[in-house]
């Protein structure tokens, strides 16, 4: 009974950390993207200069 009870929670452990992985895949993903387009997005800067959205 033991073993099936360690076999039955190696696969919830298993199954949680690939959701989990899964999600922070797909944040990943959206912050990759987001993080791209402040390269094309430009805003004028101090200055009269051309700047970028975020302040790096």
């Amino acid at each position: 009974m033991v073993p099936l009870l360690l076999v039955l929670l190696l696969a919830l452990i298993l199954f949680g950390a690939g959701f989990a992985l899964k999600a922070l895949w797909w944040t990943a993903v959206i912050v990759l993207v987001v993080w791209l387009l402040g390269f094309l997005i430009l805003t004028a800067g101090s200055g009269g200069r051309e700047g970028r959205w975020y302040r790096w």
